[in-house]
């Protein structure tokens, strides 16, 4: 079959003959870089002419040396690289009919048809009326006489495809723009560190983040840190907010909570449309309450600082994704954006996306906010509805109540994010009306009968924590059925949630194989994936494992830099993961890495040295070092050391080695913006699948729930959340190596592979299909809500 995509590929989408240029423009997001180095990597590997357009668009109207080809080592080094290196501007040239006429002639004279264009939505728009004017300019130049008839049918059409870098995430139609999650991690390292002095002397925090138009950095990262209040240009708040606020901070305040963090993005507005700004929130506390008050204006921070992994991840798929369907535009293709959606690359026409994101705005203008909320997105949506679920205690005469007892345990290793989902689970579930219980210890904690009621305040301040602050343990619940059951009956637990990794999904694999024994058991149990391997079936996500990335990235990055130092030495990493080698792999294509060994991919000691030959060719290059990952499992022969001793052996004269295993760093650390997001949000469906599952099995007084579908897993397949029963991921399991038997990232291989200069298969079939942006979505979010 790997053959047939071959040819496939080959021969329908070869790039010999075409010259794509690409250019940024608007202001810089962090990963443009990444999006680059992926588009000259893939268009060169096709056998395309690549060019740089340096200055975006007003390099394109002013010619000369703005329009270079790139070469293979142009692109080195620039993955972790923030802002642009090929330069951006805003340009007013281009918006005129001369200006654009100008940038034609310099494009026809190199014979550049095809343009791939980073930037946001104005940069778009203008890629794709210079394309719909293209045969009028060239008709032009031919009359001046500045062009022959040969250029003109030689060039006749001009394909474009976009790409969003925007860290204000304003773009409709895509669930994350480039940029968007790293802003978010120089927002979050902010806070983290303003929380610890905040709490020194009892201060409030009025924190102005970026987005003009945009609510979504402001929104996630107050979900992100349980910011006490938000303020977003989409949601208004309602009049007379500011009673409201000032009660909510002092009753925070009552309760013993040493800090208040409120969160202001710079375009927040009241229903009058009239600003809200932070130095007026922070004039209002201080007057009303009294409270020290301090201001924190983040501005061009967020734009600053190295990619995340996953900008790094999300630019290089789309920025090959881009040349694919540049090679296979037509003259009647539409100008597409390459976006993505849950975890998929998917393509959409790009006016399409302009007109929607334009109508967010008129909504905004209009007053119509519920309508501007809509039109964001799936994404944004849930967030807004989390951060309000979780954000507002009410006061217990305002609580329905349930009557049912809830039990939160953490099993398996530690993975950071796990916080966050007790905290997001625990208020969902009291919001609910449930009497929360949090497990120690794990499975083994709950024999031990550590179990206690855990309320509302217990909770405050958890998102940011990294491990597991209830403690968690591998030992799985099969040897000690009896005393669990018994816990189970003292405390009355009507429902379990298990937060944790592969000894958790086992867990609740041996408690419903137990039901018939035990009634104890036959009550609604759900479990969500945490786990840095990301090894779990059922889940293309664990929460814990974009923590993990970035710690390996960081590290490789430090490592790369003092390679490039010495010059001409290889490093050998071993990352964690069992036999998962997803952290390997993804952390390979963030990284930038020459070669990642797994166990999901054989290896011979032929391919060992087809790997050294390919660091030797490199080593003659200008690019004078190589980085090696190593699974920790992928081979039980082939070593870490064997590895770095064979390199060290074969490299002689040539190169030399260095080995680095990275070790339990990859458990530790806080948690990333996107696992705290991610945990926050997955905890709240679960309690608020438990809440249903519970008002549904409770018959005659008590709760009973035995059938298949009322133990399960929650998980994240390709563009929405979905409820699986453990039993049916039985057969979807390989228990001895504790992996999922199909496993989505191992297509990101090629890709992996390709932007290392090897030669292979890349299956095209996966590739983005041109689709078209919803308006209205179907009411029942249950199986359709994305992260």
């Amino acid at each position: 079959q790997a053959e047939s995509y071959t040819r496939k590929f080959f021969e329908n989408l070869s790039g010999a003959g075409k010259s794509i240029a690409v250019l940024t423009s608007g202001g810089d997001a962090q990963g443009m870089n990444a999006a680059v180095r992926a588009v000259v990597r893939m268009g060169i590997y096709v056998g395309a002419k690549v060019y740089f357009i340096h200055e975006g668009y007003q390099g394109m109207v002013d010619g000369g040396d703005n329009i270079k080809e790139a070469r293979w080592e142009s692109v080195s080094s620039m993955l972790q690289v923030g802002g642009t290196v090929i330069g951006s501007a805003r340009c007013k040239e281009f918006r005129t009919h001369e200006g654009r006429l100008k940038a034609a002639h310099n494009l026809v004279q190199k014979g550049i048809t095809n343009l791939c264009v980073i930037g946001g939505d104005g940069s778009l728009t203008g890629a794709n009326l210079f394309r719909e004017e293209w045969s009028g300019l060239l008709e032009e130049l031919l009359q001046q006489g500045l062009i022959d008839e040969e250029a003109t049918r030689k060039n006749s059409a001009l394909h474009i495809v976009g790409m969003v870098g925007s860290i204000d995430n304003d773009f409709c139609g895509t669930d994350m723009t480039i940029g968007t999650d790293s802003a978010l991690h120089r927002i979050i390292e902010v806070v983290d560190a303003i929380m610890t002095t905040a709490q020194s002397h009892q201060r409030t925090f009025v924190l102005e983040v970026m987005g003009r138009h945009c609510g979504y950095l402001a929104l996630v990262s107050a979900l992100a840190c349980g910011a006490d209040w938000v303020f977003i240009p989409e949601m208004p708040p309602e009049d007379g907010w500011e009673d409201n606020m000032c009660q909510k901070l002092s009753e925070s305040r009552s309760r013993g909570s040493r800090l208040n963090i409120i969160i202001v993005a710079e375009g927040a507005i009241d229903r009058q449309g009239q600003p809200i700004t932070s130095d007026f929130v922070k004039d209002l506390v201080v007057q009303r309450l009294g409270f020290d008050t301090r201001v924190t204006i983040l501005g061009h921070v967020q734009r600053g600082g190295t990619p995340s992994a996953f900008d790094r991840i999300l630019a290089s798929r789309m920025g090959v994704e881009a040349v694919l369907a540049l090679l296979e535009a037509s003259a009647n293709t539409p100008a597409c954006v390459v976006s993505l959606v849950g975890n998929q690359a998917v393509r959409l026409p790009l006016m399409e996306c302009v007109q929607m994101t334009q109508e967010v705005q008129k909504a905004m203008d209009e007053k119509k906010f519920d309508e501007a909320v809509r039109l964001r997105g799936r994404s944004f949506e849930n967030n807004l509805t989390t951060y309000s679920l979780l954000s507002y205690r009410k006061a217990d005469s305002e609580l329905p109540n349930s009557s049912f007892n809830v039990a939160v345990l953490n099993v398996g290793a530690p993975a950071a994010g796990m916080n966050a989902a007790v905290r997001s689970a625990v208020r969902v579930g009291i919001t609910e009306g449930h009497k929360m219980f949090a497990v120690s210890d794990g499975f083994e904690g709950f024999y031990k009968g550590q179990v206690k009621e855990i309320k509302w305040g217990d909770v405050g301040g958890w998102t940011g924590q990294g491990g597991s602050l209830l403690g968690t343990k591998r030992t799985l619940p099969g040897k000690h059925l009896d005393e669990i059951a018994e816990q189970m009956r003292i405390h009355n637990i009507n429902a379990l949630l298990v937060i944790g990794g592969f000894e958790a999904y086992v867990g609740l694999l041996e408690l419903s194989a137990a039901r018939d024994k035990y009634n104890e058991f036959c009550v609604p149990m759900v479990m969500v994936p945490a786990t840095v391997s990301n090894n779990i079936p059922g889940s293309d996500l664990s929460i814990g494992s974009d923590t993990a990335l970035n710690a390996i990235t960081d590290t490789c990055d430090r490592i790369k830099q003092s390679a490039s130092g010495t010059k001409r030495r290889v490093f050998i990493i071993e990352t964690m993961g069992g036999y998962c080698g997803y952290l390997a792999t993804v952390g390979g294509l963030a990284a930038g890495a020459d070669t990642v060994y797994i166990y999901e991919e054989p290896f011979d000691i032929r391919d060992l040295q087809a790997n050294v030959e390919h660091l030797t060719q490199k080593m003659k290059t200008s690019i004078q070092r190589g980085l090696v990952l190593r699974n920790e499992n992928c081979n039980e022969n082939f070593t870490t050391d064997f590895i770095y001793q064979l390199y060290t052996e074969e490299g002689r004269g040539v190169f030399d080695c260095r080995k680095n295993i990275l070790g339990h760093m990859q458990q530790g650390g806080a948690p990333s913006p996107f696992d705290r997001n991610f945990s926050t949000k997955i905890a709240a469906k679960a309690m608020q699948w438990i809440t249903r599952t519970l008002k549904e099995s409770f018959k005659g007084g008590r709760v009973f729930a035995n059938s298949e579908d009322t133990c399960c897993l929650l998980g994240m397949r390709r563009r929405a959340m979905v409820f699986q029963p453990v039993s049916e991921l039985r057969d979807e399991t390989d228990f001895v190596h504790r992996i999922p038997k199909e496993q989505w990232w191992l297509k990101l291989r090629p890709l992996m592979k390709i932007l290392a200069k090897y030669k292979t298969s890349y299956d095209v079939s996966d590739s983005g299909q041109l689709e078209h942006v919803s308006r209205f979505r179907p009411k029942d979010s249950d199986t359709s809500a994305a992260i």
